[in-house]
């Protein structure tokens, strides 16, 4: 009766080039996924110079003047009004 049970792990074929793809992309993905989300949650202390001095521009930016509210561009014109007869 001990002789008729097969205890030897069953034969699984080896996984593919794109298997082994798959799986390794998978994990790269989740990695990356990971640090994009430490990175929102973990806040990255700024540099002493960049606080010191932040109300003089940089030397290679343009500074542009505030525009005037602009009116509101709808897509459709507003009807006008029917002549009555």
């Amino acid at each position: 009766m001990a002789s008729d049970l097969d205890f030897s792990p069953p034969e699984v074929p080896e996984p593919t080039f794109l298997e082994n793809l798959l799986r390794y992309g998978l994990f790269l993905g989740a990695i990356f996924q990971l640090i994009c989300v430490l990175a929102i949650i973990i806040p990255i202390p700024k540099s002493h110079e960049a606080e010191a001095e932040p109300s003089e521009p940089r030397s290679g930016e343009v500074t542009r003047k505030p525009k005037a509210a602009a009116p509101s561009t709808n897509k459709r014109p507003k009807k006008e009004a029917k002549k009555k007869r």
